[in-house]
Parts: structure tokens; C-alpha cells; sequence
């Protein structure tokens, strides 16, 4: 049953309860020959609120069967009554057009070390491709390099061979360094020292107006982009002897300290559009873009005049960028369905492979978080290394580094690389400190959704973030936290109660086909019972995928 039907009738329930009451009050009354003309007054207040909502009860079915039927579902036309969304609805912004969407719960967590533009270019050398980047890959590729041979830019590194189609490529030209091994024998990374002036495997991309799909796919699956597509559910890369529902690409990120994306991408909007009409040819659905209206001014016309795509708008705290509840509001995830999702640099990165004629893994990176002396953006390339990135940056020692975002980050290292897919390095207190009464102090200076705290009393408030979990993991009770900020029709708490009694009925029924970690990412930090919900969630979603 849809969220806010589910809210209506509980409301309707709430008003009933009160009219038996009232009933009750008022035959007491007239036993008692008192005057009944403030049990009335109520009464007439009650079957008012009653009205409005069996109103909103009714106002939303037509809303859903809008939606079903393609139609903008917060269209002031299609309400009951006229005006509906200016009363009652955040007012969608003029330069909306389209479907917009309006969602009511999540949370925005403000962190010191916002970075700051103009894009800086980085003096980083060696980069690496990381294996255990690719969700579901063999722990030992087949590695086709070797220490000490030379690279272009594009040409291949490894595949893995339960899926020897698919392509990994280099994404600078250089010498062959390394070839790291981890637990087991695995491959950890294959780095590459890179030339100061980049060389390119030159590729003869096909023509989009008249090539077959089949000649497309085989052409990304050998130059390395097939790489770049990830499918849902799961989060897997993308399987090429599918086709997908539908692909889907978030234009702006809510995360903590995020990049702002319309400035990443700056320059590169013919790639970007030469991305998604390849992306078209893709599916038997559309493309989608999730575009932001939070803003006072519309997002870059980049994304707003992109050809050839879906658009809807969408408006709302952090979780409201996340590309999987962009996908639940458009055209949701059912257990016989298969999307695909792209990152927004990602796209630019197919686009060049058609524009420039090569394997172009340019990308800017968002520097933050507020133990660096400088956060900033920088122009690199895919897989650069996080301690050149941070060289003589990094305010103290005392500090944890994140490949991406604070909330759905990768604890890494100034020995490591940036994670294939992450266009964010965050830096932040690490929290190995004792904190005297703990929560019992009205603390201002932590970050939280509870209301017990001070500090949330002021939206606006930035904090100074560290990793301390201020507590230790305890008895996972039911407190309704997760719903209060993962605005979709889902019940998290008992999907991850299903996932830890391993009941695969349940865990279909309650949704976990549409969540990947950075979806409930928020709803950890949230946690009174601080349990390590994105990886009972990964745990959920492999033993789904292999029980398929």
C-alpha cells in the first residue's frame, strides 16, 4: 500500500477512536443532564478533520493512477481541489517543468569543509585499478599486464573470467608498476606510473545513427566503458546479454560534503549528451535524469536541455540525490525487472569514447572535510592515489580517510587509491577519544536527527565531523528512526530483521530489490541501536542474488 494512503488511514483511525469517544462523553453528559454544547463543538471540528482526510485519501489515488499512467502526479490539475499543492506541498519552483517530485523525509547532515571551486589540476602520478571495486568479480582476474610493460590510456588491464567479455582498462598511459596482492593471492590493484603527456589507444567507435545495438554493446565491452554501467538489483555490473527497463542517471548528490556536480561537469556537455544518447540506444525504456529543484536558480543546462531523456525534478533533504530513490518515485524495482544506473561523470566518459575517439577517464574529485587546510576540487583521472592527491594538505595527523562520502565512504589510506566509482575524498576527526557523560550532555556540537539534542534545533547549524560512534552497538529495538528519513514506501527495520533470520520471502516482500548501502546509509547514522545496517544489507542482497 502506498506511504501516504497507509498515513490517511491510520489518520482515519486516529478519528474514529476520538468520534467513539465523543460519543461516549456526550451520552455521559446528557445522563448527567449537563450541557452538551461543547461536545458538539468538538464533534463538528472532528467530522471537519474527518473530510479533510477521506480528501486526501481520495486526492492521492488519483495522484498514483497519474503517475501509472505517465502523467505529472503533482500537477495542480490533477487535484481535487484547486491550489491543493500550494496549501499543503512545498511549492515547486518556477523553472520546474515536468514531474517533480516532493519528498517529506530525510535528513541533511551541514559538515565544516565544503569545497570550494575553481577546479584545481592535480600532481598525482600513479593510478591504479582496484578489482574489488567490481562488485561480484573474481577474487584473481586475469591479469594481461605485466611489471614493467607500457600503456596507453584505454588499453586493457584485466577481465575477470566468469565474465571474460568484459573489458578493464587503464585509465592513464604509463609503465606498469605494481601488481598488489591482498589475502588469499588475490589482486589488489595494478598500478601504473604515469607520462607526463598522455597517450590514447585510439578506438573506431561505431556510428550511433546506424549501428546495431549488438555492434554497440560489443564496442563498450572492448574499450572499457561496459565498466562504467551498473546494474540493479544488486549493484553489479551490468549484465550485456540483457536489456534494461530503463537507465537512470541522478544529476546532483545530497551527501555530506558532496560535489557540486554542475560544476564537475563544466566544459563537458557535449560528452554528456553524446553519453546519454548512447545510453538510449541501451535500453528498451528511457533514460532518466533526476534532476535537482532545491535550489533557487534551476541546475546547469547541461542537464536541464539534455535531448533524447526523461526528466523528472525532484526536491527534499539528503537522501533526495540518490540515484536508487530517484528510481522508487520514477518506475519502481520489481522482483522481474533490471535497471541500469550511471554516474553522471561516467556518462561524460562514454560520451568521449564516440567525441574524442578514446577512453577519456578524466575526473574532477571533490577534496573535503575539515581536517584538510584546503578543500577544493581537483581535476585528476580515475583510480588517482589518495596520499599525492592530499599531499600537504592534510591538517593533522589524527585524522580518517574516506574514499567518498562520510556516510557511505570506504575507510582508506594515504597508501591507497580512489575507489573506481567515487568522485569524493573526505577527511574528518578520527573520533579515538573519550567522551565524559556521553549523551547526557546537551551537546551542540554533534551532528543527529534525535530532537533530544540541542543542535537540531538549528537546521542551519554546520558541524565539525569525527568518527566517534558515541556508543557502543546494543539491542536492535524498533524506533521508527528509518522511516523518518528514507523517503520510500519501504519498512527498513523489518527488511533487515528478515535479512539477520535469513527469511528470503520477507526479504523480497519488504523491498530489497530496490535498496543498495548508500540508501540506508542515512538511516545508520540514525541508529539508536547503531547497527551496521549497509552491511546486513550486503550480506541480504548476496545471499539473494545467489539463491537466483
Amino acid at each position: 500500500m502506498h506511504l501516504s494512503m497507509r498515513k490517511g488511514f491510520n489518520r482515519l483511525h486516529l478519528v474514529f477512536s476520538f468520534l467513539l469517544f465523543l460519543q461516549l462523553a456526550q451520552a455521559q453528559s446528557q445522563t448527567g443532564g449537563g450541557n452538551s454544547s461543547f461536545t458538539t463543538l468538538l464533534l463538528g471540528i472532528v467530522v471537519l478533520i474527518a473530510f479533510f482526510i477521506i480528501y486526501q485519501v481520495s486526492d492521492n489515488l488519483v495522484r498514483i493512477e497519474a503517475k501509472k499512467s505517465g502523467l505529472d502526479s503533482e500537477d495542480d490539475a490533477l487535484a481535487m481541489m484547486p491550489g491543493k499543492n500550494g496549501f499543503f506541498q512545498k511549492k515547486k519552483p518556477a523553472y520546474v517543468k515536468g514531474q517533480y517530485v516532493a519528498l517529506k523525509q530525510g535528513h541533511n547532515i551541514l559538515l565544516e569543509g565544503e569545497a570550494k571551486g575553481p577546479v584545481q589540476a592535480a600532481n598525482v602520478k600513479t593510478f591504479a585499478v582496484q578489482p574489488q571495486n567490481f562488485r561480484g568479480m573474481s577474487p584473481i582476474p586475469k591479469v594481461e599486464v605485466e611489471v614493467g610493460n607500457t600503456v596507453k590510456a584505454g588499453d586493457h588491464l584485466f577481465f575477470d573470467k566468469k565474465n571474460p567479455d568484459v573489458k578493464y582498462v587503464s585509465p592513464v598511459s604509463g609503465e606498469v608498476i605494481a601488481v598488489n596482492r591482498g589475502e588469499r593471492r588475490s589482486i589488489a590493484s595494478i598500478v601504473v606510473l604515469a607520462d607526463n603527456q598522455q597517450q590514447y589507444r585510439s578506438l573506431n567507435a561505431p556510428n550511433l545513427d546506424t549501428c546495431s545495438r549488438e555492434e554497440l554493446v560489443s564496442f563498450l565491452l572492448d574499450a572499457g566503458g561496459w565498466a562504467l554501467l551498473r546494474q540493479r538489483p544488486f549493484d553489479v555490473i551490468a549484465n550485456h546479454h540483457e536489456v534494461p527497463e530503463n537507465i537512470f542517471v541522478s544529476t546532483f548528490d545530497t551527501a555530506p560534503l558532496a560535489p557540486n556536480l554542475d560544476l564537475v561537469m563544466e566544459g563537458r556537455g557535449a560528452a554528456f549528451q553524446r553519453g546519454l544518447d548512447v545510453l538510449g540506444k541501451l535500453t528498451k525504456g528511457r533514460v532518466w535524469l533526476g534532476l535537482n529543484a532545491n535550489g533557487d536558480a534551476a541546475p546547469s543546462p547541461i542537464f536541464t536541455e539534455a535531448a533524447g531523456v526523461g526528466k523528472c525534478w525532484f526536491s527534499g533533504k539528503h537522501p533526495a540525490g540518490n540515484v536508487g530513490v530517484q528510481i522508487h518515485h520514477i518506475a519502481p524495482i520489481t522482483t522481474k525487472s533490471t535497471v541500469w544506473t550511471v554516474n553522471v561523470q561516467d556518462v561524460a566518459t562514454i560520451g568521449a569514447l564516440f567525441t574524442e575517439g578514446k577512453y577519456n577517464a578524466e575526473k574532477v574529485v571533490a577534496l573535503t572535510g575539515a581536517e584538510l587546510k584546503v578543500a577544493k576540487y581537483v581535476r585528476t583521472f580515475t583510480g588517482a592515489n589518495i596520499g599525492e592527491l592530499l599531499d600537504g594538505n592534510l591538517a593533522s595527523d589524527n585524522a580518517r580517510i574516506i574514499s567518498g562520502d562520510v556516510l557511505s565512504g570506504i575507510k582508506t589510506s594515504t597508501d591507497n587509491y580512489l575507489n573506481f566509482y567515487d568522485d569524493q575524498v573526505t577527511v574528518v576527526e578520527e573520533g579515538n577519544f573519550h567522551e565524559m557523560f556521553g549523551w547526557l550532555l546537551p551537546d551542540l556540537a554533534t551532528p543527529s536527527v534525535s530532537k533530544a539534542l540541542p543542535g537540531t534545533r538549528f537546521p542551519d547549524t554546520v558541524f565539525k565531523a569525527n568518527t566517534n560512534m558515541h556508543g557502543e552497538p546494543r539491542a536492535f529495538v524498533v524506533t521508527g528512526q528509518y522511516e523518518e528519513v528514507l523517503p520510500m514506501d519501504i519498512y527498513p527495520q523489518h527488511l533487515m530483521k528478515a535479512i539477520l533470520t535469513n527469511d528470503y520471502e520477507k526479504m523480497e516482500g519488504l523491498g530489497i530489490y530496490e535498496l543498495i548501502e548508500e540508501d540506508v546509509a542515512l538511516c545508520e547514522f540514525a541508529c539508536t541501536s547503531k547497527q551496521p545496517l549497509q552491511k546486513i544489507l550486503r550480506d541480504g542482497l548476496d545471499m539473494v542474488n545467489e539463491s537466483a
